[in-house]
């Protein structure tokens, strides 16, 4: 039986790769961001990014540059992937926003749903059930959401106040932007030319209630790779998990 959904999911997708990453350094003094390698595995993050994506069913990929761009270009024309990318360079500042608008013009379909991810997410769970769970709620946007774990040890008290556990870096009760979307078609021109779309689009889309949160699966493997620590937990995490 033909699965119903399978038209609605996206085969293309933006990935925002023009941070500096300063709080990387030394790593991002000669690259940007999504061009560092997560230890062990012999490829930058974009390089699992792209991966992830073509597993997914995305055929056609619009990176957006920014910093050293040259450098991720370069790569990228000297590597082979199971799908088609292309690159954008601003040649001023947009804002996120703005240039996600930007990356979005450049496109094949754009009559048909698209995927975003930020270029520092290490993450695999199902876009495709991702975009069902957007398409049943008839969303203009999609984000996916995350209970990243709080880097300190927590403790538990009883109402006396006497300490009753402590619990090694448990996850934090609230969720956050994970930085994975599903947009719908007229998205695009919702966003704003030059500023934050999380300071404009996001918040009237969640007054019309257009917006939608998906929960990251049990179990489903999210980090998001800001500083030198969180590559070594990747690493570690990674390793753990046989990947």
């Amino acid at each position: 039986m033909t699965d119903p959904n399978v038209a609605s999911r996206p085969v293309q997708a933006v990935v925002l790769a023009g941070g500096q990453g300063s709080r990387l350094r030394p790593y991002t003094d000669d690259r940007p961001k999504p061009m560092v390698e997560i230890p062990g595995t012999g490829t930058p993050i974009i390089g699992h990014q792209l991966a992830w994506l073509a597993g997914e069913g995305v055929t056609d990929v619009v990176v957006s540059c920014g910093h050293l761009a040259e450098v991720l270009q370069r790569w990228l024309e000297s590597t082979e992937f199971p799908i088609r990318v292309t690159t954008v360079v601003e040649t001023e500042p947009l804002g996120r926003g703005g240039g996600l608008k930007f990356a979005a013009k450049h496109l094949p379909h754009p009559d048909r749903p698209w995927y975003a991810t930020n270029g520092d997410i290490w993450t695999r769970f199902s876009l495709r059930d991702m975009t069902d769970f957007h398409t049943e709620r008839d969303a203009v946007a999609t984000l996916a959401l995350a209970r990243p774990r709080i880097p300190w040890g927590a403790v538990e008290t009883d109402d006396f106040g006497h300490i009753t556990d402590f619990i090694e870096a448990p996850p934090t009760s609230y969720q956050v932007n994970a930085g994975v979307y599903v947009f719908s078609p007229e998205f695009t021109e919702l966003l704003p030319e030059r500023g934050d779309h999380e300071r404009t689009t996001f918040p009237r889309l969640a007054r019309e209630r257009r917006l939608a949160g998906y929960p990251l699966p049990q179990g489903a493997y999210w980090r998001a790779i800001d500083t030198a620590k969180d590559l070594t937990e990747a690493a570690k995490e990674l390793a753990a998990l046989g990947r």
